[in-house]
Parts: C-alpha cells; structure tokens; sequence
C-alpha cells in the first residue's frame, strides 16, 4: 500500500481489510500537525524533545572523546560492567547484541573487551554470579544514572564499586570507572566530582528511552568495539529524511500513522517481528520505548515482540488464530553476514533433500515471507521494516525512524509521549515496604493492607 526508502531503510504495509489506503491519507494532516509538533517542540513534554536534532549536533570531537574513553577503558578492562536500568542500558544492549558473535560468551579466547550489564534488575544470584565472573578478570564500570540514587543501579553499583576498589585500590577504581550523569546534579554527579570519575553527560532534554544516541549509549557500544560514528552517520540520515511532511518521502510519519489508523479501528496490540535472533534485545528496546510513551490516560498500542521462527512454535497459533486486536511490524535483515549451505544427505531420512544446496537465510526468508502471507490471510495486518545488514549505519537509520515514529504516534494518540507518570508508583510502595525514611506514613499504610 505504502513504500518509501530513505537512504537503505525500507518501510512499507500490507493491510488485510481492516484499514485503506483512504482512512490512512485522511490522518495525514493530523499526522503532519503531529511532525510539526515534535519538530518545532511546541507540545507536551517539549522539554523533552532534545533527541530529535540530536544526531546532527554530536560533533567529531565528542566522538573522538567517547573513543578515547573506550579505548582506555579496553586497555585496562577484559570486562567492563555497564550499570543502569530501562533506556539507560537496553539501547546500547539491542545494539551490542545485535552486531556480536552469538556466542562470543562462550569463546576462550576474547577478541576485545566484553560488555555486560547490571543494575537492570535486583536479582540477587544475578549479582552473586555477576561478581564471581568477575572473580578472576581485570574489569571496569559505566554506571548511567542522572541521578546516583535509582534503586536498581545504585545497588549494583554500590557492590561493584567496592568490589573494584578491594581490589586496585580507590586511585585505581577512579581510573577504571566512568560515570554518565547529570551535569550538575544529583549523588552521582557529588560522587564522581569528589572521587576524579572520568564523566559524560545525560542532556536534561533528553529521556532515557531516547538516550541510546548520548553517551549513554555510545560508550558503552564504542566499548564493545562497535563503530559509534558509523551509527551517528545513520541516525544524521534519517534524521534529515524524516523531515518531509508526506508519507512518500518521510517513512516514520507513514508508520505513526498507519498504526494509529489500526488502534483506531480497534487493533489495540502490536507485535514487532524479527527473523534474526541477533535482534531480540532490539525489540526489548522498542518495547520500552513505544510502551512507556505511549500507555498513559487509559490510551496506547500494547508493544509486545516476538522472535520468529522460534515464536512461531509457541506465539504463532495465537497470532494465526486469537482475537482480531493485532497488528504486526516486521524487522527484516536482507543478509546475513555469513553464509551456511545445507548438505545433500544420501538416506534422506529426515526429508530435506528438496532444501540442499540452499542457504539456510533463504530458507528463513522463505518461511518469514509465507508467515507474512498466513497472517494477512487471518486477518493481521502487516507492516514491514527492511534494512539491507546488521551494520551500525542501518541499526542507527532504525533507532531514529523508530524514534521519530514514537513521537508523531504519541501525539496522534493525543498523550504526552515524554512523561512517565505511573512508574512511581511501585517505588513509592516499594520504598514504603523496605521503611525508608521519609516514608513513614506510607509504611504504616501499607502494613494496614497487609493485615
């Protein structure tokens, strides 16, 4: 129905009967009043709108001063521990994982520096094992918080620290941790200013789920050895094409509002898609974007993901077969990086013969295309995201086409997509639970519903 390619992003949909192609162009001036809003910054969580110019502002300089951090940091660290929780850790993971070795954990022999991360949780055996891995390794700390004092990481923060400096001393720790954080503000700030961290800063403007183009995500992906300039390069692209306010030329604009058109006519959940299982942390990160920006005022598209073929075993009967109240967004990777020939086997007892000779991606292309088929014969629309290889270029036009997307669909929706009201609420209970001070009234509360 609608096709567009911005530099190598493709992004196209193919609707069963649910909406047309006229419903779609009716919401373009609502959609284009919506790019105008984000763009210029005039609505609701404005202060929040740092992202959008973003890409184009990181300057050579600051990317040579994440490099050399990296750099110091891959001489002194076999593993560097990258700390924080939400946007704060999950744009730089979907990246990592989605350009690494699948199995470079299990490898003797480590080409460069690992990343691994904490304070994403408060999993004791997680922490517990964490620490004995690091038992016999050389390693160093980004801890991202723009304020030191979010329960998750300052925990795992706190046991790490003092892991560290048992073991180099407070000199040595100072030198092999960095801290990403508010420019002025907050515990971490006061910490890293008294100790001598090496720091960056989080931009007040910028969300944590919009993070993953600040340092907060750039460190840790240049720590990984990942190219951070080529990634800018592709966000500075798509930054650029997604100006344009028809939805020939501008892919995101045509996205938000496609999937608002669904919501509207009643398809409440969508489903991100992968047929490469390099990009499972890719959907985690756009979970949390589009989830965060958008569930609020009783309003938003529930995104939840799925990783196919593997998902089709399990997730796939419900999609063929369950209610009419979603939608899909493909991710598809035209090639992988390596290739695997299925072999001719003489017996031929399990069948496969028909397949010899071609590669195993041409056989997932084969079955993510005829699930495509199936599901728009059971009534699921589809949309489809292309990008030509797993490369930092691609991967950075990706993050900023959904970014951008985010934004126009959260104010189509008519909410406020940069606020996160309801994710204090479970602190407060929790802090209430665990007796905080200042929580005083809220714990006796609390004890009365527990009986």
């Amino acid at each position: 129905m609608f096709k567009q390619t911005m530099d190598k992003l493709q992004f196209s949909n193919t609707n069963s009967l649910v909406v047309s192609a006229e419903e779609i162009n009716a919401l373009l001036p609502e959609a284009q009043n919506a790019l105008k809003t984000v763009d210029e910054a005039s609505g609701a969580g404005n202060d929040f709108l740092g992202w959008v110019n973003l890409p184009s502002e990181i300057t050579d300089e600051h990317i040579e001063d994440l490099r050399a951090t990296a750099a110091s940091l891959q001489e002194k660290c076999e593993v560097v521990v990258c700390i924080g929780i939400g946007g704060s850790y999950l744009g730089a993971k979907a990246v990592i994982e989605a350009l690494g070795d699948s199995f470079a954990a299990y490898r003797h022999e480590p080409k460069s520096t690992k990343v691994v991360f904490a304070g994403q949780n408060i999993g004791e055996d997680y922490l517990y094992e964490l620490l004995d891995y690091l038992g016999d390794k050389k390693f160093g700390i980004v801890v991202i918080s723009k304020s030191g004092t979010t329960t998750e990481p300052a925990i795992a923060f706190r046991l790490l620290k003092n892991e560290l400096e048992k073991r180099v001393g407070k000199a040595g720790a100072a030198e092999r941790i960095v801290a990403i954080t508010d420019a002025s503000r907050g515990a971490l700030r006061q910490m890293a200013t008294e100790e001598g961290y090496k720091t960056f800063v989080i931009p007040d403007n910028v969300g944590g789920r919009f993070s993953v183009l600040t340092p907060v995500g750039l460190l840790p992906i240049a720590v990984a050895g990942y190219d951070i300039k080529a990634l800018v390069d592709g966000a500075r692209a798509m930054q650029a094409a997604t100006t344009a306010t028809d939805y020939a030329s501008n892919p995101s604009l045509c996205y938000a509002a496609t999937r608002n058109a669904l919501y509207r006519a009643g398809r409440k959940i969508e489903i991100l898609v992968n047929y490469n299982p390099k990009l499972h942390f890719f959907g985690e990160w756009w979970k949390q974007l589009y989830g965060e920006s958008e569930g609020k005022d009783g309003k938003g598209i529930f995104p939840a993901a799925v990783d196919n073929s593997t998902d089709l075993h399990s997730m796939g009967q419900w999609i063929q077969d369950g209610e009419r109240t979603i939608f899909e967004t493909v991710v598809s990777v035209e090639a992988p990086d390596r290739e695997v020939i299925i072999p001719t086997d003489d017996a031929n007892l399990d069948g496969l013969n028909f397949l010899a000779g071609k590669s195993v991606d041409n056989v997932n292309k084969m079955a993510e295309l005829g699930t495509r088929f199936a599901h728009i014969d059971g009534n699921v629309p589809n949309l489809l995201v292309t990008i030509p290889a797993l490369r930092e270029k691609y991967l950075g036009e990706l993050i900023y086409f959904f970014e951008k997307a985010c934004g126009i669909s959260g104010y189509l929706l008519g909410v406020n997509p940069f606020n996160q009201p309801g994710v204090e609420n479970y602190k407060r209970n929790m802090f209430a639970l665990l007796e905080k001070p200042g929580y005083e009234a809220q714990t006796a509360e609390i004890k009365k519903r527990l009986g």
